[in-house]
């Protein structure tokens, strides 16, 4: 299928039922999360992935709204026929507690005070932001994510999905990020804060009402925006070339093309960003810290979650040697783990621009999905020496037309389908053991969707058992969880 885009998209808002405790041990009262979906949730709600945005995104990662110029900020991954395929999957974003693209942050009105919250708003972490996350996937119904992927901040929340709810993560793309914040990025972070901090207009954050801190912020996104960028694309960008002049002034305005073009940046920023949240934001990442006291082995012991993690040659704010500490951590654990580094000269930001190479990778790692991947855990069984009449109630009950019947030990014996119960009626047949099948098709999970796609088309069946090499029972596989996984490009 063509590389598409998904079109026309609308942002849509949630609005938690009760409040969220933060890490700090303050509450936020109800708040309300910004998200844009993408793509059909499958009926077994199997097939959804999570977007997790950088320090300045939000919620519109892909599509555009009326009358917009340029797409979502990732619409060169997400669409039809891309790697993150609207056709095969259910695409969600949210923006970040703390945000100021729809989600609750300093901006929003505190119920309390029915006035914008400035400073009064508390200080957010990379894991509340996870935590509100999940009551928006909660809230869908969705009990298992197929993939998590963000790139920077992004990737922080990526990880702390994998360490705060391991048993929803299937699998987990962290792209250009660390699992902990360095002095050095924790120092740019500061520059950027005292700029706003600094501004006469920012009156300690209450200036909701008045003047806004623009020149503060500003340049703390000219800060930021410069560790972005690599020397390199910056020479084959800027080089040395003047702006709209022949020969230098001599005086202390703007002379060169760079210096034109971080203003040009900060201005634009100011236009949608708020300060506040810029510094809740910036000291939520500088938080951020996987290791503690601790080690990443520590950290990520015990996890059954497949990783992707993606580093890009150029990048210096979140070099490759942080993306490798945190595959050595997942290596010492024996978790499945692929690293690959994107070769760019854009820097930081390549995680943005390289469609070529994230696509190809991030499909790649997609499309090698095994059973395990997929699979539902928790699934209706039956005991031997049951009667029919218990199969049929449990049938009703789950609203399922296949049940694995099992020994003792949660050995494979054998299955019975709402058909088999129907010509037991008929034959007035009362024994379980007399009606079910007990060759049964079976797939390991280990195996690839593919086989099982196959088993199923060959033997005319809807779902298949998942047995160990135990011939235990450990999961049900059925043609709803993996139909959309197998669209054909």
């Amino acid at each position: 299928m063509k590389n598409e885009s998904i079109g026309i998209v609308e942002t849509k808002y949630h609005s938690l039922s009760d409040d969220l405790i933060l890490e700090s041990g303050e509450k936020l009262k109800n708040p309300q999360i910004a998200y844009e979906t993408y793509g059909k949730l499958n009926k077994e709600k199997s097939n959804a992935i999570l977007v997790c945005h950088a320090l300045s995104g939000d919620a519109h990662v892909a599509g555009w709204y009326e009358g917009d110029k340029k797409p979502g900020w990732w619409d060169i991954i997400i669409g039809p026929g891309k790697c993150l395929d609207t056709d095969k999957y259910f695409i969600i974003c949210s923006n970040v507690i703390g945000g100021c693209m729809g989600s609750t942050g300093p901006a929003s009105i505190n119920p309390d005070t029915k006035k914008p919250y400035g400073l009064d708003f508390p200080i957010i972490t990379i894991k509340d932001m996870v935590n509100a996350q999940k009551k928006l996937v909660n809230s869908m119904g969705v009990k298992q994510l197929f993939a998590v992927i963000g790139g920077s901040m992004g990737g922080m929340q990526v990880l702390q999905w994998c360490i705060s709810y391991p048993e929803m993560v299937r699998s987990a793309i962290p792209i250009t990020t660390t699992a902990y914040s360095s002095p050095q990025q924790i120092a740019f972070n500061e520059v950027g804060r005292r700029a706003i901090i600094s501004d006469p207009n920012w009156n300690n954050g209450y200036y909701y009402d008045s003047e806004f801190p623009d020149d503060g912020l500003a340049l703390a996104r000219m800060i930021g925006h410069i560790t972005y960028l690599s020397n390199e694309s910056m020479y084959q960008k800027f080089g040395r070339r003047l702006q709209d002049k022949d020969d230098y002034d001599f005086d202390l305005e703007t002379d060169f093309e760079v210096e034109s073009y971080l203003h040009y940046q900060g201005n634009s920023f100011t236009k949608r960003f708020d300060a506040n949240s810029y510094l809740y934001i910036s000291k939520a990442i500088d938080y951020f810290d996987l290791a503690g006291k601790g080690s990443l082995a520590e950290t990520f012991y015990g996890l059954k979650i497949k990783f992707l993690v993606i580093s890009v040659d150029s990048d210096w704010l979140y070099p490759p040697s942080q993306s490798k500490d945190i595959v050595m951590g997942l290596n010492a654990n024996d978790i499945d783990v692929r690293y690959c580094e994107i070769k760019s000269s854009y820097g930081h930001d390549a995680f943005l621009i390289e469609a070529g190479q994230l696509n190809y990778l991030i499909a790649g790692f997609l499309s090698d999905t095994l059973v395990k991947d997929v699979m539902t855990r928790e699934f209706a069984k039956i005991k031997e020496n049951s009667s029919i009449e218990n199969a049929a109630e449990l049938m009703l009950q789950k609203k399922v037309t296949h049940i694995p019947v099992i020994s003792t030990e949660d050995k494979l014996l054998g299955i019975v389908t709402a058909w088999d119960v129907s010509k037991s009626v008929a034959l007035k047949i009362s024994e379980l053991d007399d009606i079910m099948t007990k060759e049964v098709i079976v797939v390991s999970p280990e195996d690839p969707i593919e086989l099982a796609a196959r088993k199923m088309k060959e033997y005319s069946i809807s779902s298949l058992p998942v047995v160990d090499d135990n011939d235990k029972v450990i999961g049900i596989v059925t043609t709803d969880h993996i139909s959309t996984l197998m669209t054909e490009n």
